[in-house]
């Protein structure tokens, strides 16, 4: 559950970000750039916030099987902390991207030079929304890739035969 749904959450972000968004951007009509990008990310969401909520129930057993593993093993509780405040921080920019998001659909007709472009013509509120949003579309694939990669060294971490070396070296 934990490594399925971390996967739907890097995946499905950063697929939003390269290919609906880049794909919607280039609508020859501005207003239906905002339009049908709103309409892919509102599609998402449900299956995004499955997904995290996948990835925490799988976390939450994960730490519950590993309790003795946790105690004993330093790195792996300092590992845990880590992602805990990774996820954390993801989860947040979930958050406040679908808040942006919402605020970008309410203001489509205004279109733009691309989904997280502002054009000329925008409101200063859609202008700001739209830069925003061009940030924080790129935080969640990178701090779900940095869950990816801590949950693999946890992996390593768990490797037989680093038991049995540090018999050795302890």
């Amino acid at each position: 559950m934990h490594d399925v749904g971390l996967a739907a959450w890097f995946g499905g972000t950063l697929m939003g970000a390269v290919g609906l968004n880049g794909g919607t951007a280039k609508a020859a009509n501005p207003q239906e750039r905002l339009r049908l990008s709103s309409i892919g990310w509102a599609k998402w969401a449900p299956v995004q916030l499955g997904a995290i909520i996948i990835h925490g129930i799988g976390g939450v057993g994960l730490i519950l099987g590993n309790k003795e593993r946790l105690k004993n093993q330093s790195e792996a509780r300092t590992n845990t902390g880590i992602k805990l405040v990774v996820t954390i921080a993801a989860g947040v920019a979930s958050l406040y991207a679908g808040l942006l998001g919402a605020k970008i659909a309410k203001h489509a007709d205004e279109g733009g030079a691309g989904v997280t472009e502002p054009d000329a013509s925008a409101s200063k509120e859609l202008a700001s929304v739209q830069q925003q949003q061009r940030v924080v579309q790129w935080v969640i694939p990178a701090l779900t890739a940095v869950l990816i990669v801590l949950g693999a060294q946890q992996g390593e971490q768990q490797r037989p035969i680093a038991g049995f070396l540090d018999r050795f070296t302890h």
